[in-house]
């Protein structure tokens, strides 16, 4: 009996393995335009969005090297990380992709990769 559970349990193991690698490479050939929604103040908690607009304020925190920033009005936050591959001016053109997250019980988009924004039209 103990062999005939195990063998389902290998069997189980393998074909859950296989379904999450075949949804990631499903999901890694997505484009993020297809599956983001066009950011909103209602957009909810988790949210991967789609933000563009014009760089209206750029700060570096005072620890860690993040960016927060203020596109149309909408506060981006920018990880150390991702930051230090791109630099942002104010009057800057972007369009970027984020997760909609609550800090201090404000809403803003937090850019996870650099390649989740992009320059649009410099000054």
């Amino acid at each position: 009996m103990l062999v005939r559970q195990e063998r389902f349990a290998i069997v189980l193991l393998c074909a859950v393995s296989v379904t999450i690698l075949a949804a990631s490479f499903i999901l890694t050939g997505t484009d993020k335009a297809d599956l983001a929604a066009e950011y909103s103040p209602l957009s909810d908690e988790g949210t991967l969005v789609h933000l563009q607009g014009q760089v209206q304020e750029i700060r570096t925190t005072k620890t860690g090297g993040h960016v927060a920033a203020s596109v149309n009005g909408t506060a981006v936050f920018i990880p150390a990380d991702v930051a230090g591959t791109i630099t942002l001016h104010p009057g800057d053109l972007v369009s970027l992709y984020g997760i909609v997250q609550t800090y201090r019980g404000e809403k803003e988009v937090v850019v996870n990769s650099p390649g989740d924004i992009s320059i649009k039209n410099a000054p």
